[in-house]
């Protein structure tokens, strides 16, 4: 993917990704929505009130449920 340079060391931007993209979160993980809104073309964005870092282990159903609604969508 392209992107550009700023000046700084830390400052290149990558080029957006066009891919959709769905974001699922278990209730302790972390991000920052403007960052991964910036880079990725989000078309989903879900916070749950339960799980955690092992979601598939700890809530798979609920995970199941998600992952399928989400693919369901572009068709």
């Amino acid at each position: 993917a392209e992107g550009e340079w700023g000046e700084g060391a830390d400052s290149w931007t990558p080029e957006r990704g066009t891919v959709p993209t769905g974001v699922l979160l278990s209730a302790h993980d972390v991000t920052v929505r403007p960052w991964a809104e910036r880079d990725h073309h989000v078309v989903s964005w879900i916070e749950l009130d339960e799980g955690g870092h092992f979601l598939a282990m700890e809530a798979p159903d609920v995970l199941t449920a998600e992952v399928r609604a989400f693919f369901r969508k572009p068709r």
